[in-house]
């Protein structure tokens, strides 16, 4: 696998049920996005000697009651991070949620985006690549592009994002329509049902 062409290392992108999947892969930091009360998985002891960095929160995109949503310092964190593999040799970094669909993706999208101004479609597209059934979290990278300045282009290109997923991953977006995830699809099937019936 060859580095992507936005970041300086190889990235994998997963879930937990695929952890042990990576345990040979040399694997030299590995990201864990989890629940706030999950237990920490213990597939990491099959892993050789790696770096491990651990964030808590939920996977949800609206800030309420009894959750713990993403925050702007969680963003600060990742991008912190993103300048220290930036400066030292790191050659596979791993980047893993729960399902490796959602908050997972999310980081690496604003790990890729991070020194590269005016390239979030390249880094969507690059997401699609390498792990095309994903859902970054809305939440997550509209904290990015107020943070980053990007005047909304995270924001863009996760719609047009959203929208290829929805075609070529219908199951996910069956999934998602029962969670609380399900205004994004729905939103996105309104879009769909105003462009048709403005085309008859």
């Amino acid at each position: 696998m060859t580095h992507s062409p936005l970041l300086p290392y190889r990235l994998t992108i997963c879930g937990l049920y695929e952890l042990d999947l990576h345990a040979a892969a040399d694997v030299g930091c590995v990201v864990s996005i989890l629940d706030p009360d999950f237990p920490d998985p213990v597939a990491f002891h099959r892993y050789p000697p790696h770096r491990r960095i651990l964030y808590r929160f939920d996977d949800v995109v609206r800030d309420r009651a009894g959750v713990v949503a993403p925050a702007v310092a969680n963003v600060h964190a990742i991008l912190d991070l993103g300048r220290e593999m930036a400066s030292e040799p790191v050659e596979h970094v791993l980047i893993h949620c729960h399902a490796g669909v959602s908050r997972s993706t999310a980081a690496a999208i604003i790990l890729m985006v991070q020194d590269n101004p005016g390239r979030e479609a390249e880094a969507f597209a690059e997401l699609s690549r390498i792990r095309p059934r994903s859902w970054p979290n809305a939440l997550m990278l509209t904290l990015a592009d107020a943070i980053l300045a990007r005047d909304g282009a995270l924001t863009e290109h996760l719609r047009e994002h959203q929208r290829r997923v929805v075609r070529s991953h219908p199951d996910l977006a069956d999934l998602l329509i029962g969670s609380e995830r399900a205004h994004e699809v729905l939103d996105l099937m309104g879009e769909a049902s105003h462009y048709a019936t403005a085309r008859t």
